[in-house]
């Protein structure tokens, strides 16, 4: 078994270069630090430029599987450059920078996120001042990954009635970053907490308002058809090294009394890795298939958020599930801080934070189905 079975025919991620992310990951997580040289690695290889969904999500779930947090992090990026391809495929000529801007080199990264703010796009309380030279963003974000990186921030906020939608310029002034980022999992990503202090977003750089509430916006669509499936692609490629460590540890295990017995004859372990690859088998297919939908444009199927958000649900349950398998079937040296299977525990408990989190799932699926609650 090998992860390399889920690469894209145009990867632009080889062996070597894998490799040599794989063995810098336990050490960012060890040290806190952002994978700075993971960047400048992928960014040489034009992984950051953009790309189609299908290909994007699948050398995603490739890259998760060697580095975790590498992934999530470069995610962000990767769902912008998403979102403005989309919105740029439908007439929306104010996304083309971010187009030119990425394939030129800079790093997109998310302000959108706050405490206890869980409409997500829908609503914000991040205050927004609207001013002859542009508008004023003045709140706080936070789980703002890419922190020590990133060249332009989205900045998301409310006027009136109105959200709207910009960036900002890392040289700008009006911001500032708390290296606050001292987390179980995904270490790597070190995503601050983002102070906004009338941050300035020129009209040249103001990309969408809508009204406060509407997720039906072409533009809303588009963030969470992008966020939603390369999260979920990350999530996939943890689970694809998770039952690879487990095939690896059930071959590898013997009995004491009988070194002709290995763990891989058990007919319970064998169940058990059977199981998890079966959970595991079953995500490929929606999501390959809904990133080819995205990147044919047209009309989505009903029930569009539901199956988005269901997929995430599922990616992030099913992965969390067979890394908790094993750690069963390795046994107690994955309990060692130093082992992967440890890492990848901590890091797969994230996947639980990202939006959209299990409540706001089932009530979208509940809505769908019954409509709203009386």
């Amino acid at each position: 078994m090998t992860t390399h079975s889920h690469s894209s025919p145009r990867s632009l991620l080889d062996a070597q270069t894998l490799e040599g992310i794989r063995s810098r990951a336990a050490g960012y997580d060890e040290r806190n630090e952002f994978f700075s040289e993971d960047l400048e690695v992928l960014s040489a290889l034009g992984y950051l430029k953009p790309r189609s969904l299908a290909d994007t999500i699948a050398d995603q779930r490739l890259l998760a599987a060697h580095a975790p947090a590498t992934a999530l992090g470069v995610g962000m990026h990767l769902t912008w450059m998403g979102v403005a391809r989309d919105m740029v495929a439908q007439g929306f000529t104010q996304f083309e920078w971010i187009l030119e801007e990425g394939a030129a080199g800079e790093l997109f990264a998310f302000g959108v996120s706050e405490r206890g703010n869980s409409r997500v796009l829908a609503d914000s309380t991040t205050v927004v001042e609207e001013t002859a030279e542009g508008f004023e963003f003045s709140g706080t974000k936070i789980f703002v990954s890419l922190s020590p990186a990133w060249t332009r921030l989205s900045l998301l906020g409310r006027l009136g009635e109105d959200m709207v939608h910009g960036f900002i310029d890392r040289d700008q002034a009006g911001w500032s970053n708390t290296p606050d980022w001292d987390t179980l999992g995904m270490r790597a990503t070190q995503s601050y907490t983002t102070t906004l202090e009338k941050a300035r977003v020129r009209l040249d750089r103001m990309v969408r308002r809508i009204p406060v509430g509407d997720n039906t916006d072409p533009f809303a669509v588009a963030v969470f058809q992008n966020f939603l499936l390369l999260v979920s692609s990350v999530y996939a490629g943890i689970a694809d090294r998770a039952l690879e460590l487990a095939v690896e540890g059930a071959r590898n295990k013997g009995s004491a009394f009988d070194p002709q017995t290995q763990h891989s004859d058990d007919p319970d372990i064998r169940w058990q890795i059977a199981d998890m690859a079966i959970a595991l088998d079953s995500l490929a297919p929606q999501l390959q298939r809904y990133a080819l939908l995205v990147d044919a444009g047209g009309e989505t199927p009903d029930h569009w958020f539901r199956l988005l958000s269901g997929v995430k649900h599922q990616s992030v349950e099913a992965a969390r599930s067979i890394v908790d398998g094993a750690m069963r079937v390795v046994g107690g040296s994955a309990y060692r801080r130093t082992h992967e299977l440890s890492r990848l525990q901590r890091d797969v408990l994230a996947g639980v934070y990202h939006p959209s989190d299990t409540e706001a799932v089932h009530s979208t699926v509940a809505h769908d189905l019954l409509g709203p609650a009386a």
